[in-house]
């Protein structure tokens, strides 16, 4: 495990724990390590749940499809990101979203009574792993209410002005990298791969924004700003 530790230290579930106790910690609850290659599937909805993942290395997708088969991005995690977080301790035991491994990945897997179980060795901070749980568990639900709110939103045009307007506070940056292919793209905003190309081609004869594959230039910030709540 030490191979991992300066990666499992950027994780939220060990956050404030230091190097000697999160080597001690993970002798007490042994998590598993598992590889994927690429385009493999990590774990799938309805399956029996296994456990907290976290990316160790590679990226995942975490998406979801509806009874008509069509698949919206729920998130896109790299190394140090968590999934399964919210099924852990449900009660349902089965993954509600299928998660997918994009490049060749090594994922952390723990199981949720190692978390809040007793714990063998006294751990001293196991309790800190436990409070660590729970904000993110918090945070988490915080999150999906702004989600919900963002998939309300009922303009092509706005959807894609939120969109690069949360990357482009992400990053700091005017231009940046998108963090997903065009239809992934598509599936996370849940909107046609044509209508995102044909709007994203109207912002750029508008000048609002230029791009070449994955590159996005914001250039008239403001532009984009005035035009969300304005259709």
């Amino acid at each position: 495990m030490k191979k991992w530790l300066n990666l499992l230290k950027t994780s939220d579930l060990f956050a404030q724990i230091s190097d000697d106790e999160l080597l001690v910690m993970l002798e007490c609850i042994r998590p598993e390590i598992e590889q994927y290659s690429k385009n493999s599937f990590i774990a799938l909805a309805g399956e029996p749940f296994r456990g907290i993942g976290i990316v160790l290395s590679g990226t995942v997708t975490v998406a979801k499809e509806d009874l008509s088969g069509n698949r919206s991005i729920l998130s896109l995690l790299g190394p140090g990101e968590m999934f399964g977080e919210m099924a852990a301790f449900s009660g349902k035991k089965v993954w509600p979203a299928t998660v997918v491994a994009q490049t060749d990945t090594t994922v952390f897997f723990l199981a949720p009574e190692k978390i809040v179980g007793n714990c063998a060795r006294q751990c001293a901070s196991h309790r800190h792993l436990i409070l660590n749980m729970l904000k993110i568990i918090s945070n988490k639900a915080l999150i999906l209410n702004k989600k919900l709110e963002y998939l309300s939103i009922k303009s092509v045009r706005e959807k894609i002005g939120t969109f690069l307007l949360e990357q482009y506070a992400q990053t700091g940056q005017s231009t940046f990298m998108l963090p997903m292919n065009r239809n992934e793209m598509a599936d996370f905003l849940n909107i046609t791969r044509p209508s995102l190309s044909r709007e994203m081609s109207r912002l750029r004869d508008e000048g609002i924004i230029d791009f070449h594959r994955s590159s996005i230039q914001l250039k008239d910030i403001e532009a984009l700003r005035n035009m969300l709540g304005s259709e």
